[in-house]
C-alpha cells in the first residue's frame, strides 16, 4: 500500500501486460523440461496510476493490470498441484505439533509454558491454513479427499470446516461490500446503532475483535443472523445441509477426544496444551484476516 500511495501522482495510460517466458535449462522441471521464467517488465511507473483531481492516487480505479495479467505471469508448474507433497508438509505440521505438546508436558516448567503457547498457537495457525486450501480444493486434485483433509485439519481445532468453507467462499465473491461480505466488512451506522454495547466492544474495538472468531463462527458478524453450525442458517442453500452436518459431526468427535483427554491428563495440563494455544491461534488468525482488507 505504501508503494501505491507513492507511485500516486499521474494520469492512467494503457495497461501493459504482463509476460512469461518459458526457457530450456540444464535443471529444468524433469516433468516439463523447461524452466518458467517471468519476463523482465519495465519497473512500474507513474503513469500507470490514476490521479484525483487533487493529485492523489484514486484508490478507487482499476489497477494497471487485470486478474489476467496476473495468471499469465504466473509460471504453469505452480498451477500444479501435488498430493504428496501436500501431504508430506501436512505430515511436518502434525510432527511439530505433537513434537511441541510431548515437550513441553515433559519439561513442564512455568518459564516455559509462555513460548510453547505462541508455538503451539502459530501451528494451529498452520493447520487452519491447510484446511483453507483443502476449502479452496488446492491440497489435491481430489474433492472427497480435500473434504476429508480439511475436515480433520479444522475440526483439530475446532473450526467447522464445510461451515466456515462456504461462508469464506462468499466473502471472496462479495470481498468488502457492506451487505453480502461475511468477515470485516464495514457496518453501516443503521447496523452500529442496534448492537448491543458488548457486541460493539466485542466485535469492532481492539483488542477484543481479534479474538472474535469462534464468536464470528456461532453467530456470524453484526447485522447478519444464523450460524456456521446451523445447517438451516440461510449461510447455506438446501444441498449443502448435509455437508454442515458432516463437519459439525467431526466436530462432536473433536469435543470427545478433548474431553477424554482431559479425564487422562487434567485440566490444568489440558488448559496449556490446548486451551491458551488455541486463543493464540485465533489471535494471528483474526490479526491477519482484520489487516487483509484494512492495510489502508
Amino acid at each position: 500500500m505504501l508503494m501505491m500511495k507513492q507511485q500516486a501522482m499521474v494520469a492512467p495510460v494503457a495497461r501493459r501486460p504482463l509476460a512469461v517466458l518459458a526457457v530450456a535449462k540444464p535443471n529444468a522441471n524433469k516433468r516439463t523440461g523447461v524452466v518458467p521464467k517471468v519476463a523482465a517488465v519495465a519497473e512500474p511507473s507513474l503513469d500507470m496510476y490514476k490521479r484525483n483531481p487533487d493529485g492523489t492516487i484514486d484508490l478507487s480505479a482499476a489497477p494497471p493490470f487485470t486478474l489476467q495479467d496476473l495468471r499469465n505471469a504466473i509460471p504453469a508448474h505452480c498451477w500444479e498441484k501435488n498430493t504428496m507433497k501436500s501431504f508430506g508438509y501436512l505430515a511436518v505440521d502434525v510432527a511439530v505439533v505433537f513434537g511441541l505438546a510431548a515437550a513441553a508436558y515433559t519439561v513442564n516448567q512455568p518459564w516455559l509454558w509462555p513460548l510453547y503457547w505462541v508455538a503451539q498457537g502459530t501451528m494451529f495457525w498452520a493447520l487452519f491454513v491447510v484446511g483453507h486450501d483443502c476449502g479452496h480444493q488446492s491440497f489435491s486434485n481430489n474433492k472427497t479427499l480435500n473434504d476429508f483433509v480439511g475436515n480433520i485439519t479444522h475440526s483439530s481445532i475446532l473450526v467447522p470446516y464445510h461451515g466456515w468453507r462456504i461462508s469464506h467462499r462468499t466473502h471472496h465473491a462479495n470481498h468488502g461490500h457492506v451487505e453480502n461480505d461475511e468477515s470485516w466488512h464495514p457496518v453501516p451506522k443503521s447496523i452500529y446503532d442496534k448492537m448491543e454495547p458488548l457486541s460493539r466492544v466485542g466485535r469492532l474495538s481492539l483488542p477484543w475483535s481479534m479474538f472474535a472468531f469462534p464468536f464470528y463462527l456461532w453467530s456470524r458478524s453484526p447485522g447478519k443472523t444464523g450460524s456456521h453450525y446451523d445447517p438451516s442458517s440461510d449461510l447455506f442453500v438446501p444441498a449443502e445441509k448435509p455437508l454442515v452436518i458432516t463437519s459439525n459431526t467431526f466436530m462432536i468427535g473433536m469435543i470427545g477426544i478433548l474431553a477424554a483427554a482431559t479425564v487422562a491428563l487434567g485440566p490444568l495440563a489440558m488448559l496449556n496444551l490446548y486451551v491458551l494455544p488455541y486463543w493464540l491461534f485465533v489471535l494471528w488468525l483474526d490479526v491477519g484476516t482484520y489487516l487483509h482488507p484494512h492495510g489502508a
